[in-house]
């Protein structure tokens, strides 16, 4: 079970489904984030670097060059939550492909954000006519992912941008199938070899195929 009890509460207010399960990340996968965030960075004063695979380190205050604290950083994407209304878009194909595979599927997005902006991202998708049920966590994903599948005996699949997600999955879900989708391909380059098991999407127009063939329906 997820030790983020605000996690556990969601999850047991979503109606049970016996359907084929998708868990989708959110931030790179159904969301632009990378853009969007270089964009908010540059109005505040920021610069944002892809040169590692990460936020802390790749940011850079502009009136003095120097990388920014880790303090900063969190501040600054806590900001951005709070705007992301304003900033953030769909991923290229990602809301017609969602639509076609939740035909045979059930759709939940998990999210690793604070609970705070669960609202705010809320009305982003649904004003985005991504309207699926909504997870957010502040811990581990593999938890809330066995918690999310229950004891259904259909397939289910998992889509992120982060590889240590896709360990905690594998270990606390085995049985999953993992795909790793990211939208930035510049951040994408920049990632070290996916852990076994982890089939690398290049974009939404191939993950649905794939997805849809893990879950054994058509999209």
């Amino acid at each position: 079970m997820s030790d983020d009890p605000e996690t556990v509460r969601q999850i047991r207010q979503l109606a049970r489904d016996t359907r084929p399960l998708l868990v989708l990340d959110v931030d790179e996968v159904v969301l632009e984030f990378v853009r969007p965030f270089t964009a908010f960075a540059d109005s505040k004063g920021f610069a944002f670097r892809t040169e590692s695979f990460r936020l802390t380190g790749n940011v850079i205050e502009r009136e003095n060059g120097g990388i920014a604290s880790e303090e900063a950083v969190s501040a600054l994407l806590d900001n951005f939550f709070a705007a992301q209304e304003d900033w953030q878009y769909a991923a290229d194909g990602a809301a017609e492909a969602i639509d076609a595979l939740a035909q045979g599927a059930e759709i939940v997005m998990l999210t690793a954000m604070p609970h705070a902006y669960h609202a705010h991202r809320r009305r982003l998708l649904d004003r985005l006519s991504i309207p699926f049920p909504l997870v957010t966590t502040e811990r581990a994903k593999g938890p809330a992912v066995s918690l999310l599948a229950g004891k259904r005996e259909a397939p289910v699949a998992f889509v992120d941008d982060i590889p240590h997600n896709h360990v905690s999955v594998a270990g606390a879900y085995p049985r999953a199938a993992l795909f790793h989708l990211m939208a930035h391909e510049g951040m994408r380059a920049l990632l070290t070899p996916l852990p076994d098991g982890v089939s690398a999407m290049e974009n939404w127009f191939e993950a649905r195929t794939a997805i849809a063939e893990a879950l054994g329906i058509e999209a």
